[in-house]
């Protein structure tokens, strides 16, 4: 499990390490990965359509997923909020700035739901059993890292000044020891061991890199409920960052989790100003790199 874990991982630093400055390059690698994105989407999905007793599971799937997000919720809030109460950030709101269109990011927030489903679908309905359909899924998720190492290497993002960001930095660890401790009050209610329920806790929104490694260490079951968890993640983020960004900004931005480097960020932007941003790109960086750490660490263990 080490092994398999340290392979899932390798591509990212792989990837980061190497320095490119071909811009047409990567708008390729850019367009790369997000079609890669839905690919392992549908693969994830296609695994759960041809699982033993799928009608079976959906009950207890949905109660797994509905703790893992409630409990996840409140922890995280408490501990962002604590954060915010020891270092409080002043937003900046500017005045007059265009609101981007709730609905267009909601609907684009659904569309990792939707290649699962399809995958699903066509697992249970059409395609017979495809025995290298988990290989496939590691190989393009590590190629998958690879190419965010890439984009995170060449995005223009000093480390040195994203460690050194103390609201990114202490958003981001406020974020992981909440979820962390979520993940040990779920042990009972999970009912898995404690090493396994940290991996679940550890995806912080990635939902792409957490339902197929979940998947491939726990079964299909497990990687759709991780999924569900940190996809459901990102659309309660959509909605809630609005609202509280402006008075408790730490909460708005953590939430996010790794998102906050990306999706959500427009949303951050302009519901909280300029001043956010660099805040939100150290948070949502060093939470991208921690959560296939921590999944990978934890799933060892097993």
């Amino acid at each position: 499990m080490l092994t398999g874990a340290l392979l899932v991982l390798a591509p990212l630093f792989l990837g980061f390490a190497i320095a490119l400055s071909n811009r047409r390059l990567m708008t390729v690698i850019h367009y790369t990965v997000e079609a890669l994105v839905y690919f392992i989407l549908a693969l994830l999905g296609l695994g759960l359509g041809q699982m033993d007793g799928l009608l079976d599971q959906l009950g207890t799937m949905a109660a797994q997923v509905a703790g893992l997000v409630m409990v996840l919720l409140v922890a995280n809030m408490v501990g962002l909020w604590l954060f915010h109460r020891w270092q409080p950030m002043s937003t900046g709101e500017e005045a007059g700035q265009e609101r981007p269109s709730y609905r267009r990011l909601f609907l684009a927030g659904l569309k990792p739901l939707l290649a699962v489903v399809a995958g699903a679908l066509a697992g249970y309905f059409l395609l017979p059993q495809l025995p290298l359909v988990d290989d496939v899924a590691t190989w393009a998720l590590m190629l998958l890292l690879f190419f965010i190492g890439l984009q995170l290497r060449n995005a223009g993002l000093s480390l040195r000044k994203l460690l050194m960001n103390r609201q990114g930095l202490g958003i981001a660890l406020a974020m992981a020891l909440s979820s962390l401790l979520a993940g040990l009050l779920l042990i009972p209610w999970l009912d898995v061991p404690w090493h396994q329920s940290l991996a679940l806790a550890s995806g912080f929104g990635w939902y792409s890199l957490s339902g197929i490694v979940i998947g491939d260490a726990l079964g299909p079951a497990w990687g759709g409920v991780a999924f569900l968890n940190d996809v459901l993640r990102e659309i309660i983020a959509l909605a809630i960052i609005p609202l509280v960004i402006g008075a408790r900004p730490a909460m708005a931005i953590g939430y996010g989790g790794a998102t906050a480097m990306d999706f959500t960020l427009p949303v951050i932007r302009s519901s909280g100003g300029l001043a956010c941003v660099p805040v939100a790109i150290a948070s949502g960086f060093l939470l991208s790199f921690l959560s296939p750490v921590l999944m990978g660490i934890f799933l060892a263990l097993g």
